[in-house]
């Protein structure tokens, strides 16, 4: 459900914003609200896991998110639609961190490894699936569609669940829930995202000044109430564990680098290049399907070779691949360009994702998966929260830099320059026609000049990315070598 709606709201970022008259703030906020609450609530849904039961907690996530997608499916504007993306947020939450605990509380040694490469495999099938079927539905019924297909799903789950999940607890943890912890990290979260978000338009006027501020103070604050509290949302002494650090350390560098990407690419490649929404799916399609076909594979690895290897390979192979998506823009063949790029990414992160989650959750003791679980999956959704959000300003200023001397050179009229400027904020879902004192000639200018202008932004975006995971492996070759004893040695 949640890998499903993932995918298939990217792709249908370009049409809510036309159906909704948004801007491409409130595009952002669509995937920031949802990654925001995921992020900072998950470590609270892998304790509530530990304490009161996995598969409790998981069925709890499941209705909780169900209900959030119709939310999202009636929204009649922007704000609705953020507030049901951040209650999807919440049902997230305690849905993701139990059913990776669920897996490692029910296997051991090197078949937890391959289970969670199926898991992995499984979870890249669905992702694949998302981009096409969402991108299905929003040309063929409605954008809206793409939230009410998880009520199916929402069902199936729940009868799986009952009947073949077994209840598992960590009888070591007590009672009490860190609400203080979870409610400083929203509100730290909250305060810097808005600010990153709310910058590019307003500037550095005293609300956006006051959230970062507010942010900064709330997550110090949450830092010294971790360090104190009995028990702790996040237990500040997993990091002692040199592996457990550098491992969350390089998820936080890939998956800033994934997140963002997977925000860009279906806006370039929708409102720049003029595929249909289903072809943006299916152009996307290699790298789910790669990693479906490789992930229990990778998922043996760390038993075979141990983890250092994949992980500073898969990232240094993914980052290859973001570079070379560079050369998509313009009117560069797909297959000579884009095809090759997303292959590299998918084989990448294959090498990379299930030795990564097997590493982190063997460095581990058992009875501290459910957090641990938790951790990482948070460190993973909040830094695609944090990349979309600076890169969103870099993006931003980038697009204005360009387009502002390409639209000098046109000599608009005032109401016509008015028109474009109202029209500036979606950037390339800026509608053209929509402003009726623009001549014809001109408005075919205005709009190559708005394409390349974004499509600028685009470039620099991708090769920050980039560079975003060639660090994520250095953090890779760091991590300490310890292969675990062969069954047939």
């Amino acid at each position: 459900m949640t890998f499903i709606d993932g995918t298939v709201v990217n792709v249908a970022l370009p049409a809510l914003q036309k159906g909704l008259n948004a801007t491409m703030t409130d595009v952002q906020w669509v995937i920031e609200a949802y990654a925001l609450f995921l992020g900072a609530l998950i470590l609270v849904g892998g304790a509530l896991g530990d304490q009161l039961g996995r598969k409790r907690v998981f069925l709890t996530g499941v209705f909780g998110f169900t209900a959030a997608s119709v939310v999202c499916g009636f929204a009649p504007s922007p704000p609705i639609l953020i507030i049901g993306r951040a209650l999807q947020g919440v049902g997230a939450a305690f849905l993701v961190p139990g059913s990776l605990a669920i897996i490692t509380a029910t296997f051991t040694g090197i078949e937890r490894g391959r289970a969670i490469g199926t898991w992995s495999g499984f979870s890249a099938i669905t992702t694949a699936i998302g981009p096409v079927l969402g991108g299905w539905l929003v040309e063929h019924v409605t954008w809206r569609a793409v939230f009410f297909i998880n009520v199916p799903f929402a069902a199936i789950v729940v009868v799986l669940t009952l009947r073949y999940v077994s209840e598992s607890k960590d009888p070591s943890r007590g009672k009490t829930i860190d609400w203080m912890g979870a409610a400083l990290a929203v509100i730290g979260l909250s305060g810097l995202i808005f600010g990153l978000l709310e910058w590019p338009a307003l500037g550095a006027i005293l609300p956006v000044v006051g959230a970062f501020g507010v942010g900064a103070v709330a997550l110090i604050a949450f830092v010294v109430v971790e360090a104190r509290v009995r028990n702790p949302m996040l237990p500040l002494g997993l990091f002692s564990i040199r592996t457990f650090t550098l491992a969350n350390l390089l998820t936080f560098f890939l998956y800033a680098a994934l997140g963002e990407a997977m925000f860009m690419i279906p806006l370039e490649l929708i409102q720049v290049r003029g595929y249909t929404a289903t072809a943006a799916g299916a152009a996307l399609l290699p790298f789910p399907i790669i990693m479906f076909v490789l992930s229990r594979w990778s998922g043996g690895l760390v038993a075979r070779i141990g983890s250092r290897l994949p992980l500073t390979i898969g990232p240094i192979v993914t980052g290859i691949g973001f570079a070379l998506i560079t050369r998509v823009a313009g009117d560069a063949p797909f297959l000579a360009t884009f095809l090759p790029a997303i292959v590299i990414v998918g084989l990448g992160m294959a090498i990379a994702v299930a030795p990564l989650t097997t590493t982190v959750m063997d460095s581990v003791s058992g009875e501290h998966s459910g957090t641990a679980s938790g951790v990482n999956n948070a460190v993973a959704r909040i830094a695609a929260l944090v990349a979309i959000a600076v890169f969103g300003v870099v993006v931003a200023r980038t697009f204005d830099a360009q387009l502002t001397p390409r639209l000098d050179r046109f000599e608009l009229s005032t109401e016509a320059r008015a028109g474009v400027d109202r029209e500036r904020p979606k950037m390339a879902g800026a509608d053209v026609n929509a402003i009726p004192s623009l001549p014809p000639k001109q408005r075919v200018e205005v709009r190559d000049a708005i394409d390349r202008s974004f499509a600028s932004a685009f470039r620099l975006s991708m090769f920050g990315v980039a560079l975003l995971a060639i660090i994520a492996a250095t953090f890779g070759a760091s991590i300490p070598q310890a292969v675990p004893p062969n069954d047939n040695t």
